[in-house]
């Protein structure tokens, strides 16, 4: 039997950059591949609350507007024989929102669609990042996703 890991958390950050929305990429040190912020669930924490935590360590974004992407990544990790089935956020972040990057990343980049799509290496980034796109920055997020995180 294959394992199932369900204790990790992603989530995608868009902000407005010079007047265009653009998604948040970040080159991580192990691997060195491009990617958003994930990271794992700590303690007792719920998800949302682990990737406003996250956020915060990784970008040092404070998480004022999350939405549930209404996505879930899963991927085979052959190295460790564990299915990684991930619950996406989506971070609406401010204009020309500023980063400052921890240990764990070189470099980041606000990207378009077509920049993340380049940068990324995996299928399931590129499905996720279509996905953020289309009902994220084409159309109006459903506010049925929108998680009240102020009163929680």
């Amino acid at each position: 039997m294959i394992p199932l890991n369900t204790s990790i958390v992603s989530g995608v950050a868009l902000s407005r950059v010079d007047g265009e929305t653009k998604m948040l990429l970040m080159k991580r040190v192990k691997g060195e591949f491009w990617c958003h912020v994930a990271g794992s669930i700590e303690g007792s924490e719920l998800g949302w609350q682990a990737i406003i935590r996250e956020f915060k360590e990784e970008t040092q974004i404070e998480v004022g507007s999350l939405y549930s992407a209404h996505f879930m990544e899963q991927f085979f990790e052959p190295q460790v024989n564990v299915i990684q089935f991930i619950p996406v956020f989506v971070v609406l972040c401010r204009d020309n929102q500023a980063v400052i990057l921890n240990d764990e990343h070189t470099h980041y980049r606000w990207c378009s669609l077509e920049q993340a799509k380049a940068l990324t290496p995996f299928p399931g980034q590129h499905a996720l990042y279509d996905h953020i796109w289309s009902y994220f920055v084409d159309n109006k997020p459903n506010a049925m996703l929108k998680l009240d995180i102020q009163s929680s």
